[in-house]
């Protein structure tokens, strides 16, 4: 079918307009370009709270949000994408209030350190540590804690998928992990979609390879924690929910994750979107078919905490 016209004319505009790439630059540099990137208009909802929540070594920021006084709601802890490097809980803030809107859930949004300054495991750790803190604690700020559910887009998703394996580990029973085109594995040459979609559709190759050697050391590659795809069992892990982009050199890496899950007998439903490239569901105000995948979200979401 190609690309949906509103994501070509999109593509076609930043061609010509010469936009710097994800990794164009030094590290401040990229995040100033990624930050001065217009954002979705806020959806108004009625609690937004910014609070800490304990960790082994340090406090994590998180930003909490509910579409109505929160009394007993299920709780979806949500991870930020940008390349482990980049974004924050603030850029990410329209997504979080479109996921808690669209869910009803209390969407907590975790402000983790950020790579390369924190490299792997900072970033994994803060994302364990809120969801660890929540399963014990949500009651404290209006949720349910037997109802949880990570979710992240990007690199969130691999922060998610990570956080799903040890909480497995550790006997904290997740409700749903819920991966947004997540980042998987760094051996990109397994992938098809790493060739054909290399460049040219926003989110390229050489990006993913500068964002990989930023958040992971060489001698930490083999841990699945980071790296997901090489997690040798995946038996009952959280059942998962994955949306992947029909021009988006993660793409395969997604949908391969999640027919692991299902051979290793967890239920995991895999959504593609045709037409659309990485980053579209943070993108509704100039990609339209976010919409559809907002929706779809939410309703995964819903059937897993309302069963």
């Amino acid at each position: 079918m190609g690309l949906d016209r509103d994501v070509a004319r999109l593509l076609a505009e930043l061609a010509a307009s010469d936009v710097p790439s994800l990794s164009d630059g030094s590290v401040a540099e990229a995040r100033a370009n990624y930050d001065s990137n217009p954002k979705p208009p806020p959806d108004p909802i009625a609690h937004v709270v910014d609070e800490v929540v304990g960790g082994p070594e340090h406090e994590v920021p998180v930003r909490v949000y509910a579409d109505a006084e929160p009394d007993g709601l299920p709780v979806v802890v949500f991870f930020h994408g940008g390349g482990w490097v980049l974004s924050s809980v603030a850029g990410h803030d329209s997504l979080a209030r479109r996921i808690a809107r669209d869910t009803g859930a209390l969407v907590v949004s975790v402000d983790y350190r950020l790579a390369p300054e924190h490299p792997f495991p900072a970033p994994h750790d803060d994302c364990w540590s809120a969801t660890a803190w929540l399963a014990d604690h949500a009651t404290e700020w209006g949720g349910d804690p037997d109802r949880l559910v990570v979710c992240g887009d990007s690199a969130g998703g691999n922060l998610a998928a990570g956080v799903a394996l040890r909480a497995r580990d550790a006997g904290l029973a997740l409700a749903l992990q819920a991966l947004i085109y997540p980042c998987i594995d760094d051996r990109h040459e397994r992938y098809e979609s790493m060739t054909t979609n290399a460049t040219g559709y926003f989110l390229t190759r050489d990006d993913m390879a500068w964002f990989w050697d930023r958040f992971v050391p060489g001698d930490r590659r083999d841990d699945p924690l980071a790296v997901p795809a090489r997690a040798a069992d995946l038996h009952e892990v959280a059942p998962a929910f994955v949306q992947t982009a029909e021009f988006d050199p993660l793409r395969d890496e997604g949908e391969v994750y999640a027919g692991r899950l299902r051979d290793a007998g967890v239920p995991a439903e895999v959504v593609r979107y045709p037409g659309v490239v990485h980053g579209f569901v943070s993108r509704w105000h100039v990609m339209a078919r976010a919409e559809q995948a907002h929706a779809d979200l939410a309703t995964a979401i819903r059937r897993a905490v309302h069963p």
